[in-house]
């Protein structure tokens, strides 16, 4: 049996993780490599820590100190912690590297995640998943059925249904995506040593070497997941996320503005209205919207029941079940994880 991972870093709510976690190990997940950016203002559940599929690191002082210091942007805090837990993927043989608000996809007529990986040729070292963009739910829509925007992976395609699918904006946002189009990487541990990045992985001087793309299964941003969601992220995105200055502009022509001038600017000259008016045409699942995009092929629908899910595997403890797996965290569960200095 095949059996794959995922690490990743966190800082978010412990909701959040625990959707995370019970989502993929509903897909089948092996392990669940957890990193704590904020292991004191943004704490794991006592549930996470305690379950057997997931190892829990805090990088705390002591954590950095081991690796000789704390990287100050979190992308690069990112990749090392990725690196690091290659150490500790003994026994997986695929390990995928991916943000918090990021959930694999299977396709409906698809077999299950691990039967796919398996499926692939041995000289097959990556595998690549395919983004797909989460939209906002439309009032009074069922929350349980999420809508996604995909994109077409040639970009004269691509462009041509940005530009049909979203009238004001699709001219300068590649397929429509606030978020990263390049997807997300699994790569066989025992195939390394590998130096694991944002969106890519090295073995010496190549680059994503044997890399495959995994068709049968899409990965689900939740880039940004409501109004409120998007523009409270706005300044940290724009200062040090995902539309920060340095990042080249979403479209490859002259002049293309960067995402960093064209929210920047729209936030300066219309304010939150104009900001609004750009994620409702842009973010969110309106019957209009959804129909464009079925048109060009680009709308997918995953039901999402995230709340039983996360009952599922995290259902609710006695108070002694609740003591039990508080004490064991407290005794080493969450702690540096084991292995070499990166």
């Amino acid at each position: 049996m095949t059996r794959w991972g995922l690490v990743t870093t966190v800082k978010a709510p412990a909701d959040a993780m625990l959707d995370f976690a019970a989502w993929h190990l509903a897909q089948g997940a092996a392990r669940l490599l957890i990193y704590l950016d904020d292991p004191t203002g943004h704490p794991a559940p006592p549930a996470l820590a305690a379950h057997p599929a997931v190892t829990l690191t805090a990088c705390d002082d002591t954590y950095w100190r081991a690796r000789g210091f704390r990287p100050t942007k979190h992308q690069v805090r990112q990749c090392a912690n990725a690196n690091h837990a290659l150490a500790g993927a003994d026994g997986l043989d695929w390990l995928g590297h991916v943000d918090v608000d990021e959930f694999l996809l299977p396709a409906a007529d698809a077999p299950p995640l691990g039967a796919q990986l398996a499926a692939l040729p041995r000289n097959a070292l990556c595998a690549r998943i395919r983004p797909v963009e989460a939209l906002a739910p439309a009032p009074g829509a069922d929350a349980s059925v999420r809508h996604f925007k995909a994109l077409h992976p040639d970009r004269a395609s691509r462009d041509r249904a940005a530009r049909a699918c979203f009238p004001r904006w699709g001219a300068h946002l590649a397929g429509g995506f606030l978020s990263h189009v390049a997807g997300k990487l699994f790569v066989r541990p025992d195939a390394g040593p590998w130096d694991l990045r944002i969106h890519n992985a090295r073995r010496g001087e190549q680059q994503n070497p044997g890399e495959v793309t995994l068709a049968g299964t899409e990965l689900g941003h939740f880039h940004a997941t409501d109004w409120a969601h998007f523009r409270d992220a706005l300044a940290f995105r724009l200062d040090r996320g995902s539309y920060r200055a340095e990042l080249r502009p979403p479209m490859r022509r002259e002049g293309a503005p960067r995402l960093h001038d064209l929210l920047g600017t729209l936030r300066d000259t219309e304010g939150e209205p104009g900001l609004r008016a750009f994620f409702d045409e842009v973010c969110t699942a309106t019957p209009a919207l959804c129909d464009r995009l079925d048109g060009h092929g680009l709308l997918r629908r995953h039901r999402m029941d995230l709340a039983g899910l996360r009952a599922a595997h995290f259902p609710p403890r006695t108070p002694e079940a609740a003591r039990d797996a508080t004490e064991a965290a407290e005794m080493g569960r969450i702690g540096p994880a084991k292995g070499p200095v990166d």
